[in-house]
């Protein structure tokens, strides 16, 4: 193996956590990309909503959590705050979950945290979080077998051993390789399956949701989703630590017992986003609220875009008693 030579799950988690990593930078993520919670305050009205529907479930308890992981300088938990209903936020418990040192001016309310806190009812968000959990990248030889790519801190790449054990075993059920021709690249995502695991498993009852760019088994791309941003724009993946880098999740393979899986498209709808324009009569009526409303139903239109935020996936998996399950919150 050459100097400075990693498989990529070990050079992600340098480059993105390490000292110095990417993540601990000072602008934080909203410096180099935009997520549905910087498109709209709509966005924190729908996880607040889903928030309200959990807590009627959960039977109102004395103390309720919200969760915010990866909650990079806090952006949601704030707008979750600042849009919550007195009778909620009276007896809300807000907690944010990042590796980098908690913002200046944050709410005090809030609780920063590395880890999200456990035994707790409530809500658990995960946007844009299992996208960044690092994991490893197999690739098809030229005799059709999965080996492990290896990747220099300049971004090369090389061809590693074989793909073996528990890797092999993930990539059989959820991305398989075999017969693919040369070339062809899956992301090994059980690090991910864990990930998530150990985050619903804090919940002692409530909802834990991830949102993230996704594929399932019957559609995932042959060469797999491996990328990076800077800046606002997307660039080669580098692990120096000068970019973000991350790929989608297959979160059907994250899914536990009871677990649902939508679009946003069709979960912001279900929470009252649906980016209807405003009747045109408003416009002689009132034009000052017409344009408010006009402006809204853009932003909403934003976030439930079939070609674009709307395609993201949401896997929602609840935990604890009946009522909990999307099926019944949706309705």
């Amino acid at each position: 193996m050459a100097s400075g030579t990693r498989t990529w799950r070990e050079a992600t988690e340098a480059a993105l956590y390490g000292p110095g990593g990417f993540y601990r930078r000072p602008e934080g993520p909203a410096g180099h990309f935009r997520t549905s919670v910087h498109a709209s305050p709509l966005y924190a009205g729908a996880v607040v909503e889903l928030l309200c529907r959990v807590d009627a479930a959960l039977g109102r308890p004395a103390e309720l959590a919200f969760t915010d992981m990866g909650a990079g300088r806090g952006e949601l938990v704030t707008g979750v705050l600042e849009q919550c209903p007195p009778d909620v936020a009276e007896r809300l418990r807000p907690y944010a979950v990042e590796l980098a040192d908690r913002p200046a001016g944050l709410d005090e309310r809030v609780v920063w945290l590395d880890a999200p806190p456990a035994g707790v009812e409530g809500l658990l968000f995960a946007n844009e979080w299992l996208d960044n959990v690092p994991l490893d990248v197999a690739e098809a030889d030229g005799a059709g077998t999965a080996r492990l790519v290896l990747v220099q801190e300049d971004g090369e790449e090389l061809l590693g051993d074989p793909v073996a054990g528990e890797d092999a075993a993930w990539l059989e059920r959820w991305w398989p390789l075999e017969g693919a021709p040369p070339g062809s690249r899956a992301e090994i995502g059980h690090p991910r399956d864990a990930a998530w695991s150990r985050a619903v498993g804090t919940l002692r009852a409530g909802l834990a949701v991830a949102a993230d760019y996704a594929h399932e088994r019957a559609a995932r791309p042959p060469f797999g989703t491996l990328t990076g941003f800077r800046g606002g724009r997307e660039v080669r993946p580098v692990p120096d630590g000068s970019c973000d880098i991350t790929a989608h999740v297959a979160l059907d393979a994250c899914a536990g017992p009871g677990a649902s899986l939508c679009t946003q498209r069709e979960a912001l709808h279900a929470l009252g986003v649906d980016g209807a324009r405003p009747a045109l009569a408003l416009a002689s009526s009132d034009p000052a609220a017409y344009v408010r409303a006009l402006s809204t139903a853009g932003e909403a239109a934003e976030l439930t875009s079939p070609g674009g935020l709307g395609a993201f996936g949401w896997l929602l998996q609840p935990v604890g008693p009946a009522g909990l399950e999307w099926h019944h919150l949706s309705g």
